[in-house]
């Protein structure tokens, strides 16, 4: 299902902590950082913290900023942002600044936590999640329901930690304070568990003031049938490829991406790539990759549309380079049509075969894009 745009917001001192143990919440942005921040929140949908945040540091989660929120009901958006806060157990301050400031609120609780939100009377939308918090269902229900695109994560490093080793975060907006805390019992930004392997990409950094702004994507492929946000990331990449295809009656524009399971990209390439008139996106990919490369096994193919199963012009359909190359799992965004081949079923053939394949059917526009002439 489709998800919002999550994105991670925080600030760390030099040793990696959210705080100090002090009375009084240590402020680690700078005057220009607490602008930049307040320009994000007047960008997003939805600004979302867990209860524990609001329970230590009692935010208002405002757009401070006249001009924006200006620039919000100009756009025809309400002025602030939807907040939201997660909470298990349905503890919540009802005399907290969260509730009493801003515009529209929900809380998103279980079904034990739903009864006790509820009775405290807050002016907030509750939702239940089930016997416990899902952060898929969650992110679904803001999406579909509450017409969410883009949302903003302030913290705690609970929820920072869960988002990320879930696969569920888009973008790491990390702030890096010139301090050091040296608490061992200061609240840290991420807890221990299983993270993505590899390396995150680096998409921008920023000196504001004397802090150091650190923006990043993660890249690692999910595991089995769960979408990561990175899954959609590479997807579509390979639907930007395929609008590099040269145009043809007789054949489908499709870009490919081969991904290793610790986000390496391993190949890319697109139908009818360096003039050759009959190659298809995922047989250039993989054809840049060494048969015995040990990745593969571990990989994942992203392809704008789903792997062919008959094909004219050379003897090995991309199903079948596919198993050869022993990768185990495919994402795609479009199911081939009867435009040339009658019941393809790509996706059919390879899952038959043992192999996992996603279809993310929210990137079916841009994949057919570069094909309209082809489709009436």
């Amino acid at each position: 299902m489709p998800y919002p745009y999550v994105l991670l917001s925080a600030a760390v001192s030099l040793d990696g902590f959210l705080d100090d143990t002090g009375p009084d919440r240590l402020l680690l942005s700078s005057p220009a950082d607490f602008d930049r921040v307040d320009e994000v929140r007047a960008s997003v949908d939805a600004i979302l913290i867990g209860a524990g945040t609001i329970r230590a540091d009692n935010p208002r989660l405002l757009v401070n900023s006249p001009e924006r929120r200006a620039g919000r009901t100009a756009a025809g958006r309400p002025e602030y942002p939807l907040k939201v806060t997660v909470t298990a157990t349905g503890d919540l301050d009802p005399d907290a600044k969260f509730w009493h400031t801003g515009g529209e609120k929900t809380v998103y609780t279980t079904d034990e936590g739903v009864r006790r939100a509820r009775a405290l009377g807050i002016a907030a939308d509750v939702v239940s999640l089930g016997a416990d918090l899902d952060w898929r269902l969650l992110l679904e229900h803001l999406h579909d329901v509450r017409g969410v695109r883009r949302l903003m994560v302030e913290g705690g490093g609970t929820v920072h930690t869960q988002l990320l080793q879930q696969g569920l975060a888009d973008e790491l907006q990390l702030v890096l304070a010139p301090l050091f805390v040296g608490d061992p019992k200061a609240p840290r930004l991420f807890g221990p568990g299983g993270y993505q392997a590899g390396r995150l990409r680096l998409l921008e950094t920023r000196r504001i003031e004397d802090v150091v702004l650190m923006r990043y994507e993660p890249t690692a492929p999910g595991n089995g049938g769960a979408a990561s946000a990175a899954d959609r990331h590479w997807l579509r990449l390979a639907c930007e490829l395929a609008a590099e295809c040269p145009p043809s009656r007789t054949a489908f524009s499709v870009g490919a991406v081969v991904v290793a399971a610790d986000g390496t990209e391993l190949a890319r390439g697109h139908s009818r790539e360096a003039g050759d008139p009959v190659v298809h996106a995922e047989e250039a990919a993989l054809a840049k990759i060494p048969a015995d490369d040990p990745r593969l096994a571990t990989a994942t193919v992203y392809t704008s549309l789903e792997p062919c199963t008959r094909r004219a012009s050379r003897p090995h359909p991309c199903a079948e380079l596919i198993l050869r190359a022993g990768v185990r799992r495919v994402v795609t965004a479009w199911r081939e049509p009867d435009t040339f081949v009658a019941a393809a079923d790509g996706t059919g053939a390879l899952r038959e075969a043992g192999v996992e394949v996603l279809v993310l059917g929210e990137y079916e526009g841009e994949a057919k894009a570069p094909n309209a002439h082809l489709l009436g």
